[in-house]
Order: structure tokens, then sequence, then C-alpha cells
């Protein structure tokens, strides 16, 4: 299986404290990680671990922390012959500020750290060749666009576009949103499994064969062609849901690619979602997970 992805590469700087100072407070942090982090290169890195040959298509920064990224995912298996290293830009940066499960985020993105269609196109060889690439629509649209345009395999959406996105629908076979980026793209609230479902079909109408959506707390719904399926989230304790995202996405993307059917391929994924969040920050050992799915009912 080849996969790419299309989307962030970042320095992640993960905080747990036990409150959130107000204005003028402090708090001590109980907790402290620093690692490879971005949606593009989390997903990358999840394919990589589930057998999966990955890619990804990204922007760092000319800067000492850039060159250390990108010898990160050199040593986790991620080709990153497509990175581009912007000139006197500097590598984004997200803080993640973690407490009682819940996170806040800080984001240093500098506007040349975010892909543009020459950055795309200069990659459109090796995204063609792809069995399946990942559009992580943090991405500007046009930029995503290009991505979805340049695929000859599966072509899946994470999240919600800013901009473009009839025709970024109309490109795709798969999209996964949680439930603020299911709300955006149909204008439907994502109160239930049975809304999520409703969505999911009204996604379909609009080109891809396959909705992921979250239900938030409760579960993920997968729709398509006829049918749906409605998982359950697993029962881990949430330290911290940065991260359950990208290996959901990761898992969904290997079991579809291999031939599982929809349903398998959204249990195997929510296992993958629920292994993330048992920890801070997004960096996840998807190693092992890639077990038939039909073992996880």
């Amino acid at each position: 299986m080849r996969i790419a992805v299309v989307g962030q590469i970042a320095r992640d700087l993960v905080l747990v404290v036990p409150e959130v100072p107000g204005s003028g407070g402090r708090a001590s942090v109980l907790e402290r990680r620093e690692m490879l982090g971005g949606k593009g290169a989390n997903i990358a890195r999840g394919t990589r671990q589930l057998g999966a040959t990955a890619a990804v298509v990204g922007v760092v920064g000319d800067d000492r922390e850039g060159r250390l990224l990108v010898e990160r995912l050199d040593a986790d298996g991620v080709a990153t012959a497509a990175v581009v290293c912007r000139q006197g830009v500097r590598t984004a940066l997200l803080v993640d500020v973690v407490c009682d499960g819940e996170y806040r985020y800080l984001e240093d993105v500098p506007g040349p750290t975010l892909l543009t269609v020459q950055d795309v196109r200069a990659a459109s060889a090796m995204l063609g060749g792809a069995d399946a690439v990942i559009v992580q629509l943090q991405q500007p649209a046009d930029a995503a666009l290009a991505a979805a345009r340049a695929a000859n395999g599966l072509v899946v959406l994470d999240g919600a576009p800013d901009g473009r996105a009839a025709e970024l629908l109309a490109a795709a076979d798969v999209v996964r949103a949680d439930h603020r980026e299911a709300e955006a793209l149909t204008g439907r609230s994502i109160t239930g499994t049975d809304a999520a479902v409703r969505a999911g079909r009204e996604l379909l109408a609009r080109g891809p064969s396959v909705a992921a959506l979250e239900v938030p707390g409760e579960a993920n719904v997968l729709t398509w062609d006829g049918d749906s399926a409605v998982i359950p989230l697993t029962d881990e304790d949430v330290v911290d849901t940065t991260g359950g995202g990208d290996a959901f996405v990761a898992a969904l993307t290997v079991a579809l690619v291999r031939g599982d059917d929809p349903g398998d391929a959204g249990r195997l994924a929510t296992a993958a979602a629920g292994r993330a969040v048992g920890h801070p920050g997004g960096r996840t050992d998807l190693t092992g997970l890639a077990l038939g799915a039909r073992q996880l009912r």
C-alpha cells in the first residue's frame, strides 16, 4: 500500500497542567513532551506503522527545528522527498496545553508554512502513483484541491475546507470530519447518531462514497452506499484527544485500501483513535493494530 499525505508538519510542545491559570496566575507543569507533530506528519506516521509505504507533502522552515523534524520523519520510515524547506521561514510550532482531558492550542503557523498549488504540483508524480492520497484540509483550499485532482487512487479528505467545498467533495472518495467540521460542511447540527447518519447521506450526495463523522463522546458513524454503521467509542480513559482524529484517518485509509468494507474500516479506525487519546500529545504508536478488523467486533 502506497499512501501519500498532504498536510501540516510542525513541532509539538505538550504541557500537562493541573489547572489553567487566569490572568496574572501561574501553574506548575506536570508533564512536558516535545515531538514531531502536525496533522500531516501524524497521519503519515500512523499509516506507516499500520504497514503502508508512507510519504508526506508539507512545509518546514529553513531552521534547526525544520531539519530535525525531517530527520524524525525519515527515522519513522516516512518518505520526505516532497517536503518543502521554505527559505527565510520559521517552522510551525503547536503548543498543546492539556488539563483534565481537555486541550487548548496555541499555534504559531506562519503563512509560508502552508502548502501552495506549486508545492503540490511539484509532487504530482508521487501523488498520482499512490494507492491513496489523504488531504488534510487545514491547508489552503486551492492547494488541497490540486492534491485531490492529482490523485489517481483513493482520495480521502480530512476535515472541512475553508472554501471550494463543493469541488473538493466532488473530487473525493472518502470524507472524515469531527462534529464541528461536519456541521460546517452540512449546516446540520450533529446532535446524535441519527443526525450523523443524515449528515453523512447528504455528503454522499455531493461526491464521496464513504463518510465518517464523529458524534462527540459517543460514536463514529460511517455511511456508504445503502448502508451505515454506528461504532461506539472505546472505553479508554481520555488523557488528551489530540491525535485521535489523525489516528482514525490513518487506520481508516489503510483498511479501505486493503479492501475492508467501510464498517470494518471504521472499527479499526475507532480502535486506533482510542489508542491515541490515552496519552498527552498526538504522537501515537499504532504498531500491531493492523489486525483484521473483524477481530475487533
